[in-house]
């Protein structure tokens, strides 16, 4: 990642402040902006802290603060100076921009018919998500991820923080792409929160493979189903399954005849199965795989790969960002 990058999140007035950040853009994590609190930056998961003349420092006392002109400023350059044209991305919380980097957004909710939210004014607070894409993170599990050339219905199992966006985007990357393990398949990912592929203005800012379509920003029940009925993907992937309407609709595209990649968070499969609305998943053995994330020493590793009668196939224990 070029420190350019970093840089031109900021107006030009501002990008002095953020050069030893930028400097520093392969370890960085995220930037999080406070109205009257303490620039903080997450760097190789240690929170450290800008001061005013952008040296980066662990005493807080040397901080600087940020001011409403401030971020407006940032919201205003990130929105090319247009936030009327930004309003349905700040309506959802989030931005995702050139790089595929995320922003955050916080402040006063307006909202329409006392429940729908129309918009979010007074921002005060940023969250700057720095993109990190990782190649070959899922190289060691996809041997266990075909039988005879063709791909096994999947879950991703991971706490927060170990990885499994990243884990799912590489997956999507091999499977469309293809491998030694099997051809090439047309993929259709759902990217609810525009992470997996980081999409800005529709353009995959990721690798996501050479047969990869995207419904971006999109609910992952209405997705699958637009994605089946458009653009006849034979794996479809989903990140976050997170209620009983996500799981009716995974269940419809496999009898559809789709093959799924899907993730969710969880401790372990025990876990996932106190979750009322996996309960039936595993009962019914939808998936022919489950891929286990954890940490290891501060970082990401694959802990065990599972069949569908939950035997493990593998305690492969790699390193996997």
């Amino acid at each position: 990642m070029q420190k350019e990058e970093i840089l031109h999140i900021f107006p030009d007035f501002m990008r002095p402040r953020w050069e030893k950040v930028a400097e520093q853009a392969d370890r960085l994590q995220e930037i999080r902006l406070r109205v009257g609190q303490p620039v903080t930056v997450l760097m190789e998961n240690k929170e450290k802290f800008l001061s005013e003349r952008g040296e980066l420092t662990d005493e807080i006392s040397y901080a600087g603060c940020s001011d409403e002109k401030e971020l407006e400023a940032i919201l205003a350059h990130i929105c090319h100076y247009s936030i009327y044209a930004y309003a349905d991305e700040i309506r959802q919380g989030f931005m995702t921009i050139r790089g595929g980097h995320r922003i955050g957004l916080s402040g006063q909710v307006i909202l329409e018919d006392g429940e729908r939210i129309r918009n979010i004014k007074y921002i005060r607070y940023l969250n700057i998500r720095i993109a990190h894409e990782v190649r070959g993170v899922s190289d060691k599990a996809l041997p266990f991820l075909y039988s005879r050339g063709e791909v096994l219905n999947t879950l991703i199992i991971s706490p927060p923080g170990c990885g499994k966006t990243t884990m799912l985007r590489d997956l999507v990357r091999n499977i469309s792409s293809g491998s030694i393990y099997g051809k090439g398949r047309n993929v259709g990912l759902v990217d609810e929160r525009s992470e997996i592929a980081g999409s800005y203005l529709g353009i995959p800012q990721n690798d996501i493979g050479l047969r990869t379509d995207v419904m971006d920003a999109c609910p992952k029940r209405e997705g699958m189903m637009m994605l089946i009925r458009s653009m006849a993907p034979e794996v479809l992937a989903v990140d976050e399954l997170g209620n009983a309407e996500d799981v009716e609709a995974m269940h419809r595209a496999i009898q559809c005849g789709c093959k799924m990649l899907a993730t969710i968070h969880s401790f372990s499969l025990e876990e996932v199965g106190c979750k009322t609305y996996m309960k039936k998943v595993l009962e019914e053995r939808l998936f022919d795989r489950y891929l286990l994330l954890g940490k290891k020493n501060n970082r990401c590793i694959i802990t065990g790969i599972y069949d569908r009668e939950r035997k493990l196939c593998s305690n492969l224990q790699e390193s996997c960002c």
